[in-house]
């Protein structure tokens, strides 16, 4: 597969370019569509370790098993490492979560469709493998030295990065599940506003879907440990960007903002070059050190794009990535969540008016106790459960005027919400009950 730093040898000559490459997104309504993306982490059901790349049960061999069914391979100095079919691929996360980066689809039964049978192939190839996968924020049992490492190139570059930038970085990359909707914008002042709003109403995400209690067999004190590990991965391409918030924020303020970020990698005659730590900037200006006549260009920017983490990442569409993986019916109900706020604009009004006198400073305050505190963590004096209430009941309309009847797949956030439990509060406790203080039970009852 193609990388785009060598797909688009388009040379950079202003930053206005870089800001038409995020517009060249604007879609109008009836082009909008639904991506869901979704990891889960493998097992091996003998001893609930993490499987390695090699073996007869390992990661390769789940690749290679997928592939049978249908799929083309991506290739990575000769290791399978994603497959594709249509418009959706497989992938790994560095160590051996598995992801499903679903096609564009028009509803949201489109995607419990597209989910359901792609879990059905992994438990296919899984079962006679004697793995299993189970979808958490964060895996529950393993040290970091214990999980094994995908053999993806742009890995290695990230591995040694991220210790010098964060003290969980290696944590994010090994440990840590998501799942994540993408969504279209109309235009810059719809992109603008979208992505606003869901920047600010993460937070909340984060609390709904926390599904990450546990660390090394322990309770962790966090109930999306996934929420926090974020928190200390790499400030300069996390969190929020200030530049959301300021006035006349558009396409062109969010690649100023792109640029100034560190890079990873630059990839030219299908290597994989370390440039970590200088900005995109700088490649632009001066080249890539110790490599002369290595130019910048637009594939070189896409790439870039993507290694940006932010809680919502603008790309040529937005996604939503503040939430743990969680059960499938969770994982439609994220989808559900933000298509039934971005896809109306009644909808979309009504959501901004909630958040609109919410400032940065507030907002990152909230996200930074909701990895701790969950729906119990305030905003102006509302705890997240009762905005939380306020936000599906606009969902929901959004998505009853979407006229499709999404409005069920709701449902489990109905559910926490009647409750005030997340599924992390479940999963304690079952910890000091029925488990006996065995946190090995979690893989049998979230596995899929």
């Amino acid at each position: 597969m193609s990388n785009p730093g060598e797909a688009d040898l388009t040379p950079i000559t202003s930053p206005r370019q870089l800001a038409d490459w995020f517009a060249a997104g604007s879609k109008p309504r009836a082009d909008w569509r639904i991506g869901t993306e979704h990891e889960k982490f493998g097992f091996r059901r003998s001893d609930l370790s993490a499987p390695a790349y090699d073996g007869p049960d390992g990661i390769r061999a789940m690749l290679e098993g997928i592939q049978a069914l249908g799929w083309a391979p991506i290739l990575d100095n000769g290791n399978v490492i994603g497959l594709t079919r249509g418009e959706a691929s497989v992938s790994l996360e560095p160590g051996g979560q598995f992801e499903l980066s679903g096609a564009p689809l028009a509803s949201l039964h489109d995607t419990a469709s597209e989910l359901a049978a792609h879990l059905a192939e992994v438990r296919q190839v899984a079962e006679p493998l004697g793995l299993g996968f189970a979808p958490l924020g964060f895996r529950p049992l393993a040290t970091r030295e214990e999980v094994p490492w995908m053999p993806k190139s742009r890995y290695a570059i990230m591995r040694g990065y991220m210790p010098r930038v964060g003290a969980m970085g290696l944590d994010m990359m090994l440990r840590t599940c998501t799942v994540q909707v993408n969504l279209d914008f109309g235009d810059e002042a719809d992109m603008a506003e979208k992505l606003r709003l869901s920047l600010a109403l993460q937070p909340l995400a984060t609390a709904l879907f926390a599904n990450s209690p546990f660390i090394e067999g322990k309770p962790s004190g966090f109930r999306t440990l996934r929420g926090r590990v974020w928190t200390e991965t790499d400030p300069d391409r996390t969190g929020i960007p200030t530049c959301v918030w300021e006035p006349g924020f558009g396409f062109e303020s969010f690649a100023e903002f792109v640029l100034d970020v560190p890079m990873y990698f630059v990839m030219r005659e299908g290597k994989f070059i370390d440039a970590s730590g200088a900005s995109f900037r700088e490649f632009i200006a001066k080249g890539l050190a110790g490599h002369p006549g290595v130019e910048a260009t637009m594939g070189d920017w896409a790439d870039h794009v993507t290694t940006v983490f932010t809680d919502v990442r603008l790309k040529r569409f937005l996604e939503m990535r503040g939430a743990d993986a969680g059960s499938p019916e969770m994982m439609v109900a994220q989808s559900a969540l933000w298509t039934g706020l971005l896809y109306d604009d009644a909808a979309q009004k009504a959501a901004f008016a909630l958040i609109r006198d919410w400032s940065l400073e507030e907002t990152r305050a909230l996200r930074r106790a909701v990895p701790r505190d969950a729906l119990t963590a305030s905003m102006h004096g509302r705890s997240l459960a009762d905005i939380g209430r306020d936000v599906l009941a606009i969902a929901r309309g959004g998505l009853v005027a979407r006229g499709l009847d999404e409005a069920p797949l709701l449902a489990p956030l109905d559910a926490i919400i009647a409750s005030g439990e997340t599924q992390a509060d479940v999963w304690l406790r079952r910890y000091h009950s029925v488990w006996g203080g065995d946190v090995s039970r979690i893989f049998t009852e979230a596995a899929v």
